[in-house]
């Protein structure tokens, strides 16, 4: 029997210890006035217990983590149609980088870079009705919580600065890869990025892509291989330009967020949330990325 709570408190000690914390995300001037000592950690497995360390319990702007969440919405409206519009392979890129888009005639690498979540984003204004709460429900609905909600002050902060994601939004609609309004769209993009969740409600959030497609309440949100998938594009493509690193420290699909989250999962086994604002020079939380290489090598559980 694995001691999760001790694997944790240990790597609390240690990491937290680390005099270089990263620095914080400031081009989205809202995220700049977050402390940079918070870190937490919380694990949920697939059996229902759950453990939890320092600040597991304090909300943050997800950032890019929520393009895993999107795409799993949109998978679950519009099936495999989604990938006429979008690939599947790393960028090798930074994720808000444009010279591939142009160079591929509008057909985004992948739905976790910046491109990639815009048309995600599009087809979701095509498919929902209220989009931004159509989304916010599917949310409190796959984690039983109804305490979520966006950060309207980062959804303004994103919108006011966001300029290359104008940029990604109207080279797609010259490709005609964006079907509404471009400032539709992006509203809807920039208030899923601001989505505010703490590590505990992450793993509550992504226990559907370590549980076969099913969440928390064991209702069925997307089929076996949809879920399979969604798992594989967080392995290579979850972690932007350090990826690669990612699969070869931690060895777990997983996604990160500019606001210093990191979600990552054992499929059948567990989902794990760390949360560190500091940012490595990649755009990933440094004390994150280094807290989950050491709790898959003191738990020895990895998917290799």
């Amino acid at each position: 029997m694995i001691d999760y709570q001790n694997i944790l408190n240990q790597i609390n000690q240690k990491v937290t210890k680390d005099k270089n914390k990263g620095k914080i995300a400031s081009y989205i001037p809202e995220l700049a006035t977050v402390d940079l000592n918070s870190f937490g950690i919380h694990l949920q497995l697939v059996s229902g217990e759950q453990f939890a360390v320092g600040d597991a319990h304090k909300s943050f702007s997800i950032q890019s983590i929520s393009k895993v969440l999107s795409l799993a919405y949109a998978m679950s409206i519009i099936g495999t149609d989604l990938w006429k519009r979008l690939d599947v392979e790393p960028s090798g890129n930074p994720f808000n980088h444009l010279s591939l888009l142009e160079l591929e005639e509008g057909i985004p690498r992948n739905p976790f870079i910046n491109s990639g979540a815009i048309v995600i984003a599009d087809i979701l204004v095509s498919n929902l009705e209220n989009p931004k709460s159509d989304f916010l429900n599917y949310i409190r609905d796959i984690t039983g919580d109804n305490t979520i909600d966006y950060n309207y002050k980062v959804a303004q902060s994103e919108k006011e600065t966001g300029f290359n994601n104008y940029a990604a939004a109207n080279l797609l609609k010259s490709f005609n890869n964006l079907n509404n309004d471009v400032e539709v769209v992006l509203d809807f993009y920039f208030h899923q990025c601001a989505l505010q969740m703490s590590c505990a409600q992450l793993s509550k959030a992504f226990h559907l892509f370590a549980n076969k497609g099913k969440c928390l309440a064991n209702k069925a949100r997307l089929t076996k291989s949809q879920a399979k998938r969604i798992n594989a594009i967080m392995l290579t493509c979850g972690f932007y330009d350090e990826a690669g690193e990612f699969a070869f420290e931690v060895g777990l699909p997983g996604k990160s967020g500019v606001g210093g989250g990191i979600v990552a999962l054992l499929p059948n086994e567990f989902v794990i949330s760390v949360w560190s604002p500091g940012l490595n020079e990649r755009g990933n939380s440094k004390l994150g990325m280094k807290a989950l290489e050491q709790f898959t090598t003191l738990a020895n559980q990895s998917i290799f």
